[in-house]
């Protein structure tokens, strides 16, 4: 599976849809909410969509200065934000759940020098730039998910263990990944406020 990072005033608009790809590598529809009443292979990724896709809105169709925007003491930013969900979701689902080694850009990062690289190298990077690592990250998060389900369902064990001696099963890798998402999303609202005005829980 490649791993491939692709190749502006606080306003609107500057090639960074909201709009979160909806289909997996063979067509099939990818679950935008978790189901009112289904059960739990469909209810952690619904979450754990549902998640991803406010992040999408809440962080598209600004230019590169909205996505550096703060808010108070933060430093937190947009485009930062977006890098490091790129970030979580491959060390996530690709090098803790199924063992891969890192992948581009995440390989050649020097984690000592600097241990919040993501957030502050994001500054750098175009807003088209950002939302196409996150996304990518997510298409792959999705595959490699799908992947291990069919090798043990939820309870499949991931490919490496805590410090404690524990391993993790897939179920607890997306209730932790819904955790982060969750968090950040919070964060994710108030600073696109801040930015543009833009509020509310759902897309119009």
């Amino acid at each position: 599976m490649s791993c491939v990072m692709p190749s502006h005033s606080g306003s609107r608009s500057s090639g960074t849809g909201a709009s979160l790809p909806a289909m997996d590598g063979n067509g099939d529809e990818i679950l935008r909410e978790p189901p009112v009443a289904g059960n739990e292979f469909d209810t952690l990724p619904g979450a754990l969509e549902r998640q991803r896709r406010y992040v999408a809105w809440k962080c598209g169709n600004l230019d590169q200065a909205g996505l550096r925007a703060t808010l108070g003491p933060s430093t937190m930013t947009l485009g930062g934000l977006l890098k490091h969900l790129a970030g979580v979701e491959d060390d996530v689902f690709s090098v803790k759940l199924h063992g891969n080694q890192p992948c581009p850009p995440w390989d050649i990062v020097d984690w000592d020098a600097d241990m919040d690289w993501e957030w502050h190298s994001a500054a750098e990077d175009r807003p088209e730039q950002l939302m196409a690592l996150w996304q990518e990250a997510v298409i792959r998060s999705r595959a490699l998910v799908a992947e291990a389900v069919a090798d043990g369902g939820l309870d499949r064990p991931a490919r490496f263990t805590w410090p404690d001696g524990r391993t993790p099963s897939l179920r607890r890798l997306l209730m932790d990944m819904i955790e982060e998402y969750a968090r950040h999303v919070g964060h994710a609202d108030l600073i696109r406020e801040s930015v543009d005005g833009l509020v509310g829980e759902d897309p119009e």
